[in-house]
């Protein structure tokens, strides 16, 4: 709305320093300042509203230190997550952005989704909450609109760099930009560590005829589903303990912020020669709104929590998550930069595949870990969650830096 607002004053009444809102880097400066302030200010009055209406975590006894205590811990806190992303994003982001659309989309899709798993394990005392195939079709149904819009709407495309021949290479070797080709729609996307990097989806269904392109849906909108249905249930395995979830996700979020601005920008997209996708820049504003609602939320949410943020919040960023990397074209890093959604989510497939296999054949179940996820297994090793915390963070760090040197390592 104040980008607007700006705009109007600066084309009408050449307003001082209304121009400065035409940069996304001021925007998404403001964004985080803003979204900050959000959640650190009004988050306290949040977790008190929630504990004035009871909405306190149900614990399951599962034989792990300091667990009782956390008993009757406001949870819900998913909301001041959502809040403190919400507002900034209306304020000081294009509205009319597609890319920003999506995102409004899938943080209010998910969140109902997670807010009534989360109401119905606190006030209908129901332990299973929100039954799991309801839960998978609500993330179905946000991969089917998210590839669906992916593949279909006009303003989702690319622009490739022209092929120049020697000649006019030298001709125009003292430019800054390569000529770039008219926009077009495409299902191409980028993997790392690979010189040439670009793969197409569409090349998975045209190896039978080339006719067969018009049906790359069929294969583009199913990948896009399974993804972020894959990240948003590594989101929520992951927020077992205090601050894990909210402090890796803000990893991830700003590693996320800095592909879309590049991948956004003519310029540094020319220079990294990473695929240049027009109009993405815009979604900055909206993924450093989200990293300044999850570092505000940590000020509530790290040992000993305050408050938990649920499914209402766990769902709600595994979605983002995964739709930014879908948009910015990165989706094959997800492995690296999720690496600790990844690792959670293998844990607890593991220990479960292999407690099937070994009762099946010996009568009675094994286990790989002492328990799983991941996080609850150094927790039965004696180890304090807050030192488990702060090494999934730093590990998480590791894999951030790993993601953004895939930019020139191939």
């Amino acid at each position: 709305m104040l980008y607007y607002l700006f705009e109007y004053l600066e084309s009408e009444y050449q307003f001082p320093g209304a121009t400065l809102f035409q940069f996304i880097t001021f925007r998404a400066a403001m964004a985080i300042i803003l979204s900050l302030l959000i959640s650190t200010i009004y988050g306290k009055r949040i977790i008190n509203f929630l504990r004035k209406k009871q909405m306190g975590e149900s614990i399951r006894e599962l034989g792990l230190d300091g667990q009782a205590e956390k008993a009757g811990t406001p949870t819900m806190g998913g909301i001041i997550i959502i809040l403190a992303t919400l507002v900034p994003v209306l304020l000081l982001a294009k509205l009319d952005n597609i890319y920003v659309i999506l995102l409004i989309i899938t943080t209010l899709w998910m969140g109902v989704i997670g807010f009534t798993d989360d109401y119905l394990k606190i006030k209908r005392k129901d332990k299973e909450g929100l039954a799991g195939k309801f839960k998978i079709i609500g993330q179905v149904g946000l991969g089917l609109i998210v590839g669906c819009t992916m593949y279909f709407h006009n303003d989702i495309t690319i622009k490739e760099e022209k092929v120049k021949s020697e000649t006019e290479q030298v001709v125009n070797a003292g430019e800054e930009v390569s000529d770039f080709n008219p926009a077009i729609k495409s299902t191409k996307t980028t993997i790392p560590f690979f010189k040439n990097n670009e793969f197409d989806y569409s090349d998975l269904i045209t190896w039978i005829s080339p006719e067969m392109e018009k049906y790359a849906w069929l294969i583009f909108i199913p990948i896009v589903i399974f993804i972020v249905t894959a990240v948003s249930n590594g989101a929520n395995l992951t927020d077992g303990i205090d601050g894990l979830a909210a402090g890796s996700s803000a990893i991830m979020v700003l590693t996320l912020a800095l592909f879309a601005w590049v991948s956004g920008n003519i310029i540094f997209s020319d220079y990294l020669n990473v695929m240049y996708i027009p109009n993405s820049g815009e979604m900055t504003i909206y993924i450093t709104a989200f990293a300044g609602a999850l570092v505000g939320f940590l000020w509530y949410n790290t040992y000993p929590a305050q408050v938990f943020m649920g499914d209402t919040g766990s769902l709600t960023i595994g979605g983002i998550i995964a739709v930014i990397a879908i948009a910015i074209r990165k989706e094959f890093l997800i492995p690296i930069l999720c690496g600790i959604f990844f690792i959670e989510t293998v844990s607890v497939m593991m220990q479960v595949s292999w407690f099937k296999y070994t009762k099946k054949k010996h009568g009675e179940g094994r286990r790989i870990f002492l328990m799983s996820p991941l996080h609850h297994h150094y927790q039965k090793k004696g180890i304090h969650e807050s030192k488990i915390v702060t090494r999934f963070w730093i590990v998480g760090i590791f894999m951030a830096i790993i993601a953004v040197i895939t930019l020139k390592v191939r």
